[in-house]
């Protein structure tokens, strides 16, 4: 069992963690905010944890390959953030053909709590990392961010947490409205913040109520079928190229939400 998880920021490094080597790319942008001392602002990104969910991988690859273009604002998100992706938290059930299960026959997003190094190793692994980092003084996890696919809605939307501080919650609600104003397949009205009992092991829930308040936990939906723009009556079909597409709109809102937080 291995674990891929990559990391993206200034210096522009993708690693092979747990089981293989780091390896290091062709820096394109400056290491600036990596000066000593300097805090670094992390970006978690997961998807695949349900293998059936295949526009979670597109979506996730068009992530990747927008981080590493020389897109005018993939440089500035290098330059001021950290990116670290796991693009797939189960193998082998992609592997397999499964649906929602691991090999062991676990669905691996409800066990964030108490996720066993044996029976849900690519877990286990990942929220070690997270702890490592939110225990980090120089380390601030701005969001994590768990892509999935939706068999039933239309559109992208996010779910998100319910917290007991109005203004977290507030703030809380500024990435998913940037993703409306930014990408037409993106609906709003579509999210849901809960803290329904049935989801407690679910990543999202999980490390929203681990992490510190300054973090932000989302799980990004992405319909297997359509999207309707708003105004309109009309279905436009899911394409691979659409589920990619959609990264663009997802990374350019992410980078204005934590420039915007500098700013204030």
């Amino acid at each position: 069992m291995s674990l891929c998880v990559l990391h993206m920021g200034p210096g522009l490094k993708i690693f092979v963690s747990l089981f293989f080597p780091l390896c290091h790319l062709p820096p394109p942008s400056a290491a600036a905010n990596l000066r000593p001392g300097a805090e670094q602002k992390v970006v978690f990104i997961t998807a695949r944890v349900h293998p059936g969910e295949t526009p979670s991988s597109f979506v996730c690859q068009g992530i990747i390959d927008f981080l590493v273009s020389q897109h005018p604002i993939a440089k500035v998100l290098r330059d001021h953030l950290v990116f670290k992706i796991a693009p797939m938290l189960n193998p082998d059930g992609v592997y397999l053909g499964n649906y929602r299960c691991s090999l062991m026959g676990f669905d691996l997003n409800r066990h964030w709590a108490n996720p066993s190094p044996w029976a849900h190793p690519t877990l286990h692994g990942v929220k070690q990392l997270i702890i490592e980092m939110y225990n980090n003084p120089k380390i601030n996890l701005e969001f994590y961010i768990d892509i999935h696919a939706h068999s039933t809605m239309m559109n992208g939307f996010m779910y998100g947490n319910i917290f007991e501080d109005e203004e977290r919650f507030q703030r809380q609600a500024v990435l998913p409205k940037l993703l409306c104003q930014n990408a037409e397949d993106f609906s709003y009205v579509s999210n849901s913040f809960n803290r329904d009992a049935v989801k407690a092991g679910t990543g999202r829930r999980f490390l929203g109520g681990l992490l510190n308040d300054t973090s932000y936990c989302y799980t990004l939906e992405v319909s297997f079928y359509s999207y309707i723009v708003a105004g309109t009556t009309t279905a436009v079909p899911y394409t691979e190229e659409a589920c990619i597409l959609l990264k663009s709109s997802f990374e350019v809102s992410t980078g204005l939400e934590i420039l915007q937080r500098e700013e204030d």
